[in-house]
């Protein structure tokens, strides 16, 4: 009987050879998260890889550092002549 709900199908597989002092640890820290061993390690490591992402992708700055972000946007200062001579050097050999 369905019971509505789409279970991703599983296709990939990932194995690890470890010490068995840290296989160890990692089902006593499952059993006492009230999982299995497997669904532990996932769920860990699935966490720790978006967090990872997240410290790499998001960038935080200060409400100070907001505020100067924020007035360099809205106030851009005058290109210089060397800015503007790079431009126009980098623009002829991008072509």
């Amino acid at each position: 009987m369905s019971t509505g709900r789409a279970t991703p199908r599983k296709a990939e597989r990932l194995e690890a050879r470890i010490p068995r002092e840290q296989k160890a640890v990692l089902v006593r820290a499952a059993a006492l998260h009230g999982q299995s061993l497997s669904h532990f390690v996932l769920a860990s490591a699935t966490e720790a890889a978006h967090r990872i992402i997240r410290e790499r992708e998001v960038l935080e700055l200060s409400e100070r550092d907001q505020v100067a972000f924020a007035h360099a946007l809205l106030n851009p200062p005058v290109p210089s002549a060397a800015l503007k001579k790079a431009v126009r050097r980098y623009a002829s050999r991008a072509r």
